[in-house]
């Protein structure tokens, strides 16, 4: 059994959903796939990669990501919490799972996350152009850190000791700000206080983890920190191909 990692595939790319589909269908028959958000905020694209990826692996496991939770298209009287509902329907039907799950001596948990500011306080630009703040509509009175609060506190019941074995994470939000190296991708603004939340990290702790993935930085990474090995693997927008792998990676194998 081999545990694959991969992110932000962003499937309204026609470039993208013709790498899902070209995926083998016979060389990952007895393997898993973390998939760690932003597949589509269309809920039949993400649909067609659901099912797409269940014909090709064992298991595949998802947390949602940002672009999952807009509501801009077909779902526009939903607020984003109901659009997570609704994102959580989908997968279930799509025989993914999203939640933990033990196999071969290894435990995998889907860890739900927002960012908090933790990482820095937005600048005034990057409250103009970061779409989340017009694509995704919250509940009155609701702040994104309220959103971080709730996220994670869905994750409650799986931080018990887990027992022995292998822990594996994953989430689409970083959790620790220094996973993002500097100037990589350029950008003209700070995009760290979006990026993630530090209280993340310490949910993943308490779970024992030795292996996170995370997403949504389309910036392929895999470093140890303080024992804990962190992987990003983002297939990312088409034009990104310097910096995001754009391949299947293997994170883990027994």
């Amino acid at each position: 059994m081999r545990v694959y990692a991969l992110s932000d595939v962003h499937v309204d790319y026609d470039a993208n959903a013709r790498w899902i589909e070209d995926l083998s269908q016979w060389d990952y028959c007895d393997d898993i796939l973390l998939l760690a958000g932003d597949v589509s905020d269309d809920l039949l694209l993400l649909d067609r990669c659901l099912t797409t990826l269940t014909r090709r692996f064992h298991k595949v496991l998802f947390v949602p990501g940002n672009h999952d939770l807009w509501v801009t298209r077909r779902d526009l009287g939903l607020t984003s919490m109901e659009k997570l509902d609704a994102v959580a329907r989908v997968a279930v039907q799509c025989g993914v799972s999203i939640s933990l799950h033990r196999a071969a001596g290894v435990t995998i948990v889907p860890l739900l996350s927002w960012y908090d500011y933790s990482f820095g306080p937005p600048c005034d630009e990057l409250r103009d152009i970061w779409t989340d703040f017009i694509a995704c509509r919250w509940p009155d009175g609701v702040s994104v850190q309220d959103v971080a609060t709730h996220f994670l506190s869905l994750n409650f019941g799986t931080l018990p000791q887990l027992g022995g074995g292998t822990v594996i994470t994953f989430s689409h939000f970083l959790p620790r700000a220094d996973l993002v190296p500097m100037g990589v991708p350029p950008h003209s603004i700070n995009l760290h206080p979006v990026l993630g939340t530090s209280r993340l990290d310490v949910q993943l702790r308490q779970l024992g983890a030795g292996i996170h993935i995370y997403g949504h930085s389309h910036v392929s990474r895999n470093v140890e920190i303080d024992g804990v090995t962190y992987i990003n693997n983002a297939l990312g927008y088409p034009r990104e191909e310097a910096f995001a792998s754009r391949i299947l990676r293997c994170v883990y194998e027994v």
